[in-house]
């Protein structure tokens, strides 16, 4: 089925842009955007997302206030023959400037929140490495992402009262992926493939964090015994220096949880770069934004990529000091972060998370 991007010259299979060269299911397209007051009162995200070989387009918006309360919409819809627009239901995706400036947008709904923010890159883009892994011979992953770190503009509105979103108090990141994602696959054992070998633990640690005229962005994944299964990182520079992109080699961090919990408190990051030299950032946590609630993982029978039927929603409103909500919500916390670096003082955000064992957080 022939679409508008057909018409530029940027083929990458013979096919028509409606297809992608893989056949699994798990192959998944993926917009993430986040941006927050630096003060803490007013974290937002939405996600966008396309499953193509299961023809489905999915969108979330969620809104976390004064770190009490969580607004979430889900919604889901057939992706042909309506996919050369990135809308479903009352969410919205638009780019403007291309790796520059791009809007997303939550229209009016029956669930409390709605939005217009625009994001403006500050930083270059930065492309990750490219994360590939195979279990039992079969691949599980082989993904490509980009992130850009910048600042909103625009507003919001939680219930009735409307909030300015304004480019010096508000601070944002998005990042762009696409290819076979691990943790995709829905339907494996109910297809008769042989299940994945189990992990007996791991930890992630995705971090963007900002400071006046440079960011990190960086991801880590390590086994259960601490063992690096993958890093990529990056040192950008603001677009109006011309300093070149500092690759970083490796990650060092010593963090503090709650109590009892695994949820992140604050801690260090130590990274080593190229030349030789080290970046070290103290992170303290503001406040938080479940993710698991707008389908990362499970909830409410939606996750991203399921088939919830050719035009769906859902949403509800959570009460962050109940802690029944949180648990049902819990597995992928992101974390908004106050960083200092010497005397600089910046923001930004992490999705830090053990999983079973890990020596020094889960042993």
């Amino acid at each position: 089925m022939l679409t508008k991007n057909d018409e530029l010259l940027c083929h990458q299979i013979p096919s028509t842009f409606d297809h992608v060269v893989d056949s699994g299911d798990n192959w998944r397209e993926n917009i993430w955007c986040g941006a927050f007051d630096i003060s803490g009162k007013i974290f937002l995200s939405s996600v966008f997302g396309v499953s193509t070989n299961r023809n489905v387009m999915d969108s979330s918006g969620l809104l976390t206030i004064d770190g009490k309360t969580q607004y979430n919409v889900r919604a889901s819809r057939e992706l042909r023959a309506c996919n050369d627009e990135v809308k479903v239901g009352p969410l919205s995706y638009h780019v403007v400037e291309g790796l520059k400036r791009v809007t997303w947008i939550l229209a009016e709904n029956e669930y409390g929140i709605s939005w217009e923010v625009e994001f403006e890159g500050r930083m270059r883009p930065h492309e990750e490495v490219p994360q590939f892994a195979r279990n039992r011979g079969r691949i599980i992953e082989n993904i490509c992402r980009f992130g850009q770190t910048g600042r909103a503009r625009g507003w919001v509105k939680v219930e009735d009262k409307t909030y300015d979103i304004k480019p010096d108090t508000w601070w944002a990141h998005r990042d762009h992926s696409w290819g076979i994602r691990w943790h995709h696959n829905l339907y494996t054992e109910d297809q008769g493939f042989q299940p994945p070998e189990p992990l007996k633990g791991f930890m992630m640690n995705w971090s963007i964090l900002q400071f006046g005229n440079w960011s990190i962005c960086s991801t880590l994944r390590e086994d259960h015994r601490a063992e690096v299964l993958d890093f990529s990182g990056t040192r950008s520079h603001a677009y109006d220096e011309s300093k070149p992109e500092q690759k970083l080699l490796r990650e060092f961090h010593d963090f503090e949880l709650t109590p009892g919990t695994k949820r992140l408190q604050s801690g260090r990051i130590v990274y080593t770069v190229a030349d030789g030299s080290e970046i070290e950032i103290n992170i303290r946590v503001v406040t938080m934004i479940y993710l698991q609630a707008g389908g990362y993982w499970p909830y409410k029978g939606f996750r991203l990529g399921r088939w919830m039927g050719h035009d769906w929603i859902d949403g509800e409103k959570l009460d962050l000091s109940n802690p029944e909500a949180v648990k049902e919500v819990s597995e992928a916390p992101t974390y908004m972060v106050e960083c200092r670096c010497g005397k600089e003082i910046g923001y930004g955000m992490m999705q830090f998370g053990v999983y079973g064992k890990h020596p020094r957080y889960a042993p």
